[in-house]
Parts: C-alpha cells; structure tokens; sequence
C-alpha cells in the first residue's frame, strides 16, 4: 500500500461511526403503600395493579409496588412506615388516616397521595383542598351531608330507631369527634339521640351484643373494615338495624351502607400517581372529594331482625339483596 492509499485508509477509519454503548434498561419506579388492611382487603393490590395500569404503569416493567399492610393493628404501622421508607420510593400512596399521619412523620420530601382519608385540613395533613401546599394530596371519602343521610336512613326503618350508637375505634378514627357533631346536630332535627360506642378490641365489639332499643351506625374506620367479621356478628346478635360505611358489610350480611365507591376512590389515586411520576408535583393536584356514592340494602338481613324499610329509600337503592 503506498502513502497516499494509506492515508485514505486512516480517514477512512476516522470518519466511521463509533459503535454506540449498550443502553442500559431504565430501572422501574417505586411505589411504596401502606394501609392499615391487608392487602386482600376491600381496597386491594391487585384493584391498584389494574388502576395503574390503565395509565401505563405495569407491574415489573416500569413499576415496583411495595405494599405494607397492618392487617387492622394500629400499631404495626409505624415499623411498617419505616420499612417502606428505607425502601426509598419514588411516591407512597396511603391507604386511610393512620397511614397519612406516620409516612407524614417520616418525610417531607416523598411525595404522598391517600385516599379514604377523612377532613385532611382539620387533621393538618394539607393547608387546604384547593392548594394542599408540601408534598401530600389525595382524595376524601366524606363529605359534610354524608353524616346526616346515614341518620336518617336508620329513620326509615321500622320499628322506628330513636336512638343510635356510632361505633368506631378512636385509635384509627381521630376524625370521629368531628363525625359526631355533625351526627348531633344532623340528630336533633330528625329526633333521634346520638351515642358513640368506641371499639378497640374482640372484647369490646363483642359487647355490642348487649345494646338494646337501637341502631348502630359504623363509621367509616379502618379498624372496622378489618374487624368486619365480628362486627357483623355482634350485631347480629343485638338484632338491631344498622348503617355501615362501605358496601362490603352490606355483601357480608349487613342491612345497609352509603358510601363512597371504593374502587373509585383507588382508581382516581391511581391517576394522581401517574401524574406525579411524570413530573407534576403534589402541591399543586387539589384535593378532591368524593363525586361517587352508592346506597347498598339486604333484605335476607331486614327480614331476619324483623324490620321493614321505607319504599322511598328501597326505590333509591342501588343494589338491593333480595
């Protein structure tokens, strides 16, 4: 080869393109998510799996989700709260009061959407619903007037009721004293009195079988959602008429519920993940109540006590078990 051919070939080799390096797989984000229930339960995993992946997040792909459950013991969560946040996640999503305030305890940085979550402003977990401010946002699952349609649902039954008695777990349910003036007040206009029954224990939800000459009305508490079973049969055996909070007591053998769509509420927090792992940041994502409600009726059960409901609230009804 003589000089000028052997120049040529250097150039040539100089011009060729070097080969790109192998590109690496982008690692998934990470969601970490705590909630007081199992994971199973009512608002479950595999209902958040098919929620997120509406919006492209699709299980190992792109998307870790850590779920931490305390199976309905309070007080499991904060070394839940811990393991998730040495986890290192990209956002969290909790999954009722108690979550909201230990992952608040623990980081001002990591984003937070919640869900089932009652009056987020008094309990300080957001400067207000329209500009939550830092870095949590979410979605309620109450509003004012829900108190009162509960109350007087349990006016329409007959024998009438005069007297209620609000079950809840003041342990899981901090929102209660807030629930009850509400009742009180929404109480005095329908006539009826107003008294709360706390849980917090087998024990002592076995002793609502003893109340007589009532209602019951179960607040909307992680604690009963997971204790269900043995609510349902306490009052069972108290033979009383009772309100619940989800539709899932209806499903088991409870007379009746108005609440918010469960299923609802988790697909919207879905789509608040998905936003905020694109980029947009929590304090600007208002907080939302809820837009959904459903009125549940078992009449196996309304038969089994011995009381009828009105024809005006059986007509409204959107699932009635027959």
């Amino acid at each position: 080869m003589n000089r000028r051919d052997c120049l040529a070939f250097l150039g040539l080799l100089a011009a060729w393109p070097a080969s790109a390096p192998a590109q690496q797989p982008t690692p998934p984000r990470r969601l970490g998510v705590l909630s007081i229930t199992s994971a199973g339960d009512v608002i479950g995993e595999a209902n958040l799996a098919e929620a997120l992946a509406r919006h492209g997040w699709k299980g190992e792909d792109n998307l870790r989700i850590d779920w931490r459950s305390g199976a309905g013991d309070r007080t499991r969560l904060p070394q839940l709260a811990d393991e998730l946040i040495a986890l290192k996640p990209d956002i969290l999503l909790a999954l009722g009061t108690p979550s909201v305030e230990e992952l608040r305890r623990r980081t001002t940085t990591i984003p937070i959407v919640f869900a089932v979550v009652t009056d987020p402003v008094s309990q300080g977990f957001v400067q207000n619903l329209a500009h939550p401010g830092g870095n949590i946002t979410g979605f309620t699952d109450y509003d004012g007037p829900l108190a009162g349609k509960w109350l007087e649902m349990l006016t329409q039954v007959t024998p009438k009721v005069s007297r209620v008695f609000v079950v809840y777990n003041p342990a899981t349910a901090p929102f209660a004293p807030l629930m009850l003036r509400t009742l009180e007040d929404a109480a005095r206009a329908l006539r009826v009195t107003v008294e709360p029954a706390p849980v917090h224990d087998a024990a002592s939800i076995a002793a609502l079988a003893s109340r007589k000459d009532g209602g019951f009305l179960v607040l909307p508490d992680f604690f009963a959602i997971a204790n269900r079973a043995q609510l349902l049969a306490a009052i069972d055996e108290a033979h009383l008429p009772a309100v619940f909070c989800i539709r899932a007591f209806v499903d088991e053998g409870g007379l009746m519920s108005y609440s918010t769509d469960s299923a609802e509420q988790l697909r919207r927090a879905a789509g608040y993940v998905d936003r905020i792992l694109k980029g947009v940041s929590p304090a600007d994502l208002p907080v939302q109540n809820p837009t959904k409600f459903e009125l549940a009726i078992n009449l196996k059960t309304a038969k089994a006590i011995g009381v009828t409901l009105s024809p005006g609230l059986l007509a409204i009804a959107n699932e009635v078990i027959e």
